[in-house]
């Protein structure tokens, strides 16, 4: 089959590949579709997540069973189904309290072994949920970043009808602005340079001009955008973070002291996959204007390169087998 590898820093290729054979408690999947994560380009630039080398990415992946080994109730051979991106050990305090984002060993499909940048998968069980009826094909992969940013709505804990500036119109940052409106009745500002962006994403949520604020999310990871959000939020308000930092120099840390400010961490999601399910088939529509056109998988080594050299205006790229 073809399969996209990882072999190192800047070192993906399309090859073709091998399936092993399918252990006790796995199913394979037969992918339809797969996200490109900013998380798979970090990766790629900084080998921050290696864990085992080549590896197949791919954590956000939607497919059809192919195959279970074991027992499997309820899924199915034919049921389409989507990954749960984490991998958690089942035996730390977090695990055994439920809190499975939290997991001391924490890892993700795609980095411990291999993911949906493939013809073919084969995954854990307990790494599958079942795509309900009513959501549509083109856009059930979609399903794990909106449970991050469910996860993000859900520290955050906003009201009906609260100011909320988001700073970054990426895929978390822009799916959050959606949940907000959508779900949350509140009023979203938006803070992204880029233009195109901005502009796709005020197609689907009505954005709200600068003004005073409560609640922030910050899904950029810039210093310079997370300074921006203490400066601009009124004192006693909560900042969600989401975005990834390769550094924090400069951050006003005095400000969130002195303002008694509060920052919430948001680490993927706990149970935001499944809530994501049953809200996608509402938001089909708005979902399906922030994916760019599809590509192949012999594309996908460019395409990390043009988007790590920021030249979409999507919040997504989607592989389409």
């Amino acid at each position: 089959m073809k399969a996209v590898r990882l072999h190192g820093i800047e070192a993906v290729t399309v090859e073709q590949a091998t399936l092993p054979d399918l252990p006790s408690g796995w199913a394979r999947v037969k992918v339809h579709s797969a996200g490109i994560c900013g998380s798979d380009l970090h990766n790629f630039k900084t080998g921050k997540w290696f864990a085992s080398l080549p590896v197949t990415p791919g954590h956000e992946l939607f497919g059809v069973i192919s195959d279970i080994n074991g027992e499997a109730d309820p899924l199915r051979v034919g049921m389409r189904v989507v990954a749960d991106s984490r991998v958690w050990c089942g035996e730390c305090a977090f695990c055994l309290a439920g809190e499975n984002n939290l997991c001391e060993s924490l890892g993700f499909v795609g980095e411990v072994f291999d993911g949906g940048f493939a013809e073919e998968a084969i995954l854990p069980l307990q790494s599958l949920l079942a795509v309900p009826d009513d959501v549509p094909d083109d856009i059930a992969v979609l399903c794990e970043p909106l449970g991050v940013a469910l996860r993000v709505v859900n520290q955050l804990k906003p009201a009906e009808g609260d100011r909320v500036c988001v700073a970054g119109g990426g895929t978390i940052g822009g799916l959050t602005a959606l949940l907000l409106s959508r779900l949350r009745k509140c009023r979203v500002q938006l803070l992204e340079p880029n233009p195109q962006r901005y502009q796709l994403i005020s197609s689907v949520v009505t954005l709200d001009p600068p003004g005073a604020y409560a609640l922030a999310v910050e899904a950029s990871g810039h210093p310079a955008a997370l300074n921006a959000l203490i400066g601009g939020i009124r004192s006693g308000g909560r900042i969600a973070l989401v975005g990834i930092f390769h550094h924090t120099d400069g951050v006003d840390l005095n400000a969130l002291v002195e303002r008694e400010i509060s920052l919430t961490g948001c680490s993927v999601f706990r149970d935001e996959q499944h809530e994501a399910l049953q809200v996608m088939a509402a938001l089909a529509e708005d979902l399906r204007k922030l994916v760019a056109p599809p590509i192949s998988l012999d594309e996908v080594p460019d395409t990390y390169l043009s988007l790590l050299a920021g030249k979409s205006d999507y919040l997504k790229t989607v592989i389409k087998l």
